[in-house]
């Protein structure tokens, strides 16, 4: 039951959460943010998300909820539902944080948390990165994590589909 607990206590509302980041800010944490559908956890996911924590002391991740999901990828997505999404997220230990987001962008998380380093996957470019301009104006700044060839939700959901 405690470890269950741990876990839980990493589920943040978006209310919670940017308060929770002046908590650790004042402390003289550094916070690392990313964001995702997470939609089917695989090699990928994982390597982005341990590369990210090597950039502070705080990882928060922000996850796509069910419906914007839908809106993104298509009529059949997600997979896994978003609690489920929520809780493999904060069982990882290099998670300290992970928080939905309805909207189809992070922006508004991103404004309302004021991360130090904001990180996304390689298959992006700076001008891309939803919040790039608004972490680097206040002084923090962006890293893109190398893609790991081979992984994607949407390669692993066709190699399903194949067999």
């Amino acid at each position: 039951m405690q470890k269950l607990q741990w876990i839980k206590q990493k589920v943040y509302s978006r209310e919670e959460l940017p308060r929770e980041c002046n908590v650790w800010r004042a402390s003289g944490r550094k916070i690392v943010f990313t964001n995702g559908c997470f939609d089917i956890l695989h090699h990928g996911h994982l390597h982005l998300l341990a590369e990210a924590a090597g950039f502070g002391n705080i990882l928060i991740v922000g996850v796509n909820t069910d419906a914007s999901v839908h809106r993104l990828k298509g009529p059949e997505r997600p997979i896994t539902n978003e609690a489920d999404r929520e809780f493999q997220l904060a069982s990882l230990l290099c998670v300290d944080a992970v928080c939905l987001f309805e909207e189809d962008t992070p922006e508004a998380l991103i404004k309302s948390i004021k991360p130090d380093v904001l990180v996304k996957g390689g298959d992006y470019t700076i001008d891309k990165i939803v919040g790039a301009e608004f972490v680097l104006a206040n002084g923090g700044s962006v890293e893109i994590i190398p893609f790991v060839t081979g992984y994607s939700t949407t390669s692993i959901i066709n190699r399903i589909r194949s067999l």
